[in-house]
């Protein structure tokens, strides 16, 4: 075993011999969004980024579904597994089966297999001082969601979260490859701040972010915070990165979005400057939907984070 859940990182990954390693992980949700198709997309896309966020490439994915029966119809079932096809085979995987048992609400996600290099891995234990911190989709994508769920959110608004959360993190492994990267995680359920924190632990160093830097989905995204439409897990891990994090002048709206329990995000990637010219080539290539400096690597006894406008 190469990486296990002692660093809380993306996958684990066991070493077949010196050239090839297995990545292996699982993810599932309640739905998120009205449309079953689009929902399917959604899950899939999330669990397979965590193979990206570890270097490596997807090859064999499961089904996973838990299905109250007596509700969800037939054909609402098939549209989510439709979808999740379709992700799977946009990432060049193989579904190879799965699993369904009845569930008082409905919940899918997969169980994804992939590949990678030993010597190519990006975990959340490698981030050095003076690394560049590097965000590939912009935040809000748990404030909308909620703002869905709850009829605030506009149907621009929706689009452009639904384009986001669908979206493959491709570029991943591409970076990794090339020896460009040094460490990874993608941002998910924990939030910008709660993944920046497990990095900063694992790697032992610290981290200085600039808020006003920071992708926002929309500035609508704003607004829906003023209208106090904020998931529960994104106030939980405020409280929690509260412990770790040095605030100078930040607004408690950025606070938030920093917090935000993202669904199927962006990665955040540490890259040695030197090598931040390729990196937004390839970011460039693969459609990355932003590739901002959002902060820096920093020497540290413990993992503190400075975060200012």
């Amino acid at each position: 075993m190469l990486v296990g859940a002692a660093t809380a990182d993306d996958a684990g990954i066991y070493r077949i011999d010196r050239h090839r390693a297995l990545v292996q992980t699982v993810d599932f949700f309640t739905p998120i969004v009205d449309d079953p198709f689009v929902y399917g997309q959604i899950a899939a896309a999330n669990a397979l980024s965590d193979v990206y966020a570890m270097g490596g490439r997807p090859i064999t994915a499961m089904n996973l579904m838990g299905i109250p029966t007596d509700v969800v119809p037939p054909n609402v079932v098939h549209a989510i597994l439709r979808g999740g096809a379709s992700k799977i085979k946009e990432a060049r995987c193989v579904l190879i089966g799965g699993h369904t048992i009845r569930n008082p609400e409905p919940v899918y996600g997969l169980s994804v297999t992939g590949m990678v290099s030993p010597r190519r891995i990006l975990t959340n234990a490698q981030a050095r001082p003076g690394d560049l911190l590097v965000l590939t989709k912009p935040l809000g994508l748990g404030i909308t969601t909620t703002g869905i769920k709850r009829g605030l959110s506009s149907s621009s608004l929706q689009k452009k979260a639904i384009r986001a959360m669908t979206q493959l993190n491709t570029v991943g492994p591409e970076v990794a490859e090339a020896g460009l990267v040094r460490a990874g995680v993608d941002v998910t359920g924990f939030g910008l701040l709660g993944h920046l924190i497990s990095m900063c632990r694992a790697s032992g160093v610290g981290a200085e972010l600039e808020a006003d830097r920071m992708p926002l989905l929309s500035g609508e995204v704003r607004s829906l915070i003023e209208r106090n439409c904020i998931p529960g897990g994104s106030r939980d891990n405020l409280s929690y990165a509260n412990g770790f994090v040095e605030w100078n002048g930040v607004s408690d709206a950025q606070k938030i979005l920093l917090a935000d329990a993202q669904t199927s995000g962006g990665l955040l990637l540490c890259v040695p400057p030197r090598r931040w010219e390729h990196v937004q080539k390839l970011l460039k290539k693969h459609r990355a939907l932003c590739g901002v400096v959002v902060g820096q690597v920093v020497r540290a006894v413990k993992a503190r984070i400075l975060v200012r406008r």
